[in-house]
């Protein structure tokens, strides 16, 4: 799943396209506008104002619904978007933007620099909810120079500064004076990008029509339907029936279900180690899991090997942070946790767990080693996962109960209250190696990402040190520490990355594989005239 929380990327290395694409002879002169691109989501949006939403639900819409001043390019670079250019000042502490003159809002009002100046006082605003502040309290004066210049000043140097303006603008015309929060635009947008809000049904799906002032051109692909189906199994059956176009397939069904005829003459595949890994993490406000030899004790019980075989089918690696392992950020001589049941249960009895009345499950102080795993609905490989846990667990005398919710319920009533025990979950990322909103202890407010309360004092300051430093020699130091303090800590069980694998109907033509994924271009994306399937 393209999963939670932050800005989600579409991302890649490596990409392999599996049936590769071979455009006839002068395909390329057969783009035309029209047809239909149907995806499907695991859940209901929660929020369509990019400044509330904080799941992938409604990052995915949002996306093609907004624009930011700057985003990443088919090769991880940042470029302009809304902003056609910038300056930055010699000690690295303002930021000039000067913003593109031909962007109108979807309801046809021009958008200026007041809509970033806006922007900018929303996300700092302390009755605004959201959990994207951080990057926004840093600054020190915010101006609108004239209609089309906009200049940030920090008061120290904030190395994620440039890469926070991809952040999502928001229409001030419509929002200054109005409470957030109750908005309309929350359930009918209006941005500045490639397609405009038209419906939205209720535990269905969601509409996009393609925006034909949109400052890049108009897209090719008419409408965008996102179809609320909660369940793989499901969604891979109208995948094969042709009620979607695109889908991230599992393991299985990439290597097993998709290599028969019609699935090769109806779709592409395509193969990359994702930005996103797959985790247990534990709620620290819980007693049972505040020793942290009872948290190493339980990795060293899973065997990751067994996950990736099993769940992924071998496509994936083991993880052991919350980088992936081809990124300069990436800390390779970190503390391992190999599966070794009899270290995990000497921790156990060093940390006070043993079986005193010989039931098989350990005790202390008559309480019982028992708790529940809760994951969302929706994903197959996570509720394996979990399943292949307690397995594993029970064998070193812990009782693991398993629960699965939907996902929006999933969200409300556990993790933003933080009303579990364990989570089995993803985090989904870009290039950026900064990690302040996930485990700065400051985070741990409701709805804020650091939801498993995480706090370490060091880790605070480094955290804050790689912000504020620019040199890459110095920050890869900085977060190969943080790293080692994470893989000490054990906060999470840190499971595997596993390959993102989607499949793509065959009649879409444009798809440009690159370091930034297939999506990064999909404004670029057509089908000739003859195979359009929907009229419009």
């Amino acid at each position: 799943m393209r999963f939670l929380f932050i800005i989600l990327f579409f991302l890649l290395a490596g990409c392999e396209q599996q049936q590769p694409v071979v455009p006839a002879e002068g395909d390329a002169a057969k783009a035309a506008h029209g047809d239909t691109f149907i995806e499907a989501s695991i859940g209901e949006p929660t929020n369509l104002l990019p400044v509330l939403s904080s799941d992938s639900a409604s990052s995915d819409i949002n996306s093609l619904v907004y624009n930011g001043l700057i985003r990443y390019d088919k090769n991880l670079q940042l470029e302009g978007e809304l902003a056609e250019s910038w300056e930055i000042s010699e000690d690295n502490l303002s930021f000039t933007f000067h913003l593109r003159k031909d962007v109108t809002w979807h309801d046809g009002a021009p958008f200026t620099s007041a809509d970033v100046l806006f922007t900018y006082q929303m996300y700092i605003d302390p009755d605004v909810p959201t959990s994207y502040a951080e990057d926004f309290l840093q600054v020190a004066k915010a101006e609108a120079l004239d209609p089309y210049t906009f200049r940030v000043t920090y008061e120290e140097p904030y190395a994620p500064a440039l890469g926070s303006w991809a952040i999502s603008i928001h229409p001030k015309h419509l929002l200054e004076g109005k409470e957030i929060t109750k908005s309309p635009l929350s359930r009918s947008p209006i941005g500045t990008g490639p397609y405009k809000f038209a419906k939205w049904d209720a535990g269905e799906k969601v509409e996009l029509l393609s925006n034909p002032d949109y400052f890049e051109g108009q897209p090719y692909i008419h409408r965008v339907v996102y179809r609320v189906i909660p369940d793989t199994s499901t969604q891979f059956l109208e995948l094969q029936s042709g009620g979607l176009d695109l889908m991230g397939l599992t393991p299985i069904q990439y290597k097993t279900q998709t290599d028969t005829p019609a699935s090769i003459r109806n779709f592409n595949k395509y193969r990359y180690l994702s930005f996103s890994y797959t985790y247990l993490g534990f709620n620290l406000t819980k007693p049972l899991f505040q020793d942290k030899r009872v948290r190493q004790a339980i990795s060293h019980a899973i065997n990751k090997q067994e996950l990736i075989d099993g769940v992924l089918l071998g496509l994936g690696h083991v993880a052991t942070g919350p980088y992936k392992p081809d990124t300069w950020v990436y800390n390779a001589d970190v503390k391992r946790y190999a599966y070794k049941p009899e270290l995990s249960r000497t921790l156990l009895a060093e940390a006070g767990w043993i079986d005193s009345d010989g039931d098989g499950v350990l005790d202390k102080d008559g309480e019982k080693f028992a708790f529940t795993i809760v994951t969302n609905q929706g994903n197959d490989l996570r509720s394996k996962t979990a399943e292949i846990i307690q397995r594993r667990l029970k064998e070193v005398g812990i009782t693991i109960e398993i629960r699965v919710v939907e996902w929006a319920t999933f969200l409300k009533e556990f993790i933003f209250t933080g009303n579990f025990d364990a989570t089995i979950l993803g985090w989904s990322g870009g290039p950026a190696p900064d990690q302040y909103n996930i485990w700065h202890s400051s985070k741990t407010a409701p709805r804020e990402l650091n939801f498993v309360k995480f706090s370490n004092k060091e880790v605070d300051e480094l955290l804050e040190s790689g912000r504020r430093t620019f040199d890459q020699n110095e920050r890869k130091r900085i977060y190969d520490r943080f790293q080692e303090i994470l893989a000490e800590e054990q906060p999470y069980t840190f499971l595997y990355v596993g390959k993102s694998l989607p499949a793509v109907a065959k009649r879409f033509r444009g798809i440009e594989p690159s370091p930034a994924g297939i999506t990064h271009n999909f404004i670029k994306w057509y089908v000739p005239a003859s195979e359009q399937k929907y009229n419009r």
